[in-house]
């Protein structure tokens, strides 16, 4: 674990005490401070981020950069900053970092706080190629030497989460207008799930030779399956953003001429 023992967390939401926790865990001396006053076993709680700044490491898992950003000082010796944000404001605060003398890892937490400390959590950070301290999280994964990395591998990452997750819920909703209960569908989405990751890695590779030919689904047949979609859900009173946006998408695409394309092709008006 090096010399290194002494560690602060800022911020002690549910992500932050279960930092803290597995800290402790590892034999750290953990000193934690949140804005309103909360304690920890076996941790010193302070009332001033100043206090725990003295500490040779610090932790933040806040809740926005604006919130961050007033707290930060040059008494600071290492910054691993674990606080979600974009590309840009991990990188002004690399910047602030390197100005000001202090040792900056950024990162970005993939788990819920209950994995935190086993190898289900995975720790995306990029800058400075290691720190001990995220061994305790979980399974570090360096992603580049660039601050901002870590927080676009992040947001890509969750926006396929939440694109999947609206999906879901756009279906469940569609089939409980007629009846049909999550329970007697969700098996069919979990193997529906598993057959289209397969098909990604050709999908990517598409988009980096930019060769959209297929001899499969044609967007064309895509467009007109989700305006199907989208009547379908106002036919059946529903809410019809997200298919109406996805629709809307891949018919700019094709109206662009990649309608015999593959659906790879799609990622050229996201581009724009």
């Amino acid at each position: 674990m090096g010399i290194k023992k002494t560690v602060s967390v800022l911020g002690l939401g549910r992500m932050g005490s279960a930092l803290a926790k597995a800290l402790v865990d590892q034999g750290y001396e953990v000193t934690v401070w949140n804005r309103t006053a909360k304690t920890l076993p076996n941790t010193r709680s302070v009332a001033t981020p100043e206090e725990a700044f003295k500490s040779d490491v610090v932790v933040t898992c806040l809740s926005t950069y604006d919130v961050q950003q007033p707290l930060l000082t040059n008494e600071i010796k290492t910054l691993v900053n674990l606080t979600s944000g974009t590309p840009e404001q991990a990188r002004a605060t690399a910047q602030w970092a390197k100005t000001n003398g202090v040792e900056y890892v950024d990162g970005v937490i993939m788990a819920v706080p209950q994995q935190i400390g086993t190898p289900q959590a995975k720790i995306f950070f990029s800058g400075a190629e290691n720190h001990h301290v995220l061994q305790a999280f979980g399974e570090p994964v360096y992603v580049g030497e660039d601050a901002g990395l870590a927080a676009i591998y992040d947001l890509a990452l969750l926006g396929i989460m939440w694109a999947t997750f609206g999906g879901y819920l756009q279906a469940i909703a569609l089939l409980g207008t007629e009846g049909i209960k999550p329970a007697q569908f969700t098996p069919m989405v979990a193997d529906w799930l598993n057959e289209l990751g397969v098909m990604l890695p050709e999908m990517g590779e598409e988009t980096q030779t930019r060769q959209y030919e297929t001899d499969v689904s044609a967007l064309d047949i895509n467009v007109s399956g989700l305006r199907m979609l989208t009547e379908a859900n106002r036919e059946q009173g529903l809410d019809t953003t997200i298919p109406q946006a996805l629709h809307d998408l891949f018919e700019r695409a094709q109206s662009n001429g990649h309608g015999a394309h593959s659906i790879a092709s799609v990622i050229e008006e996201i581009r724009k």
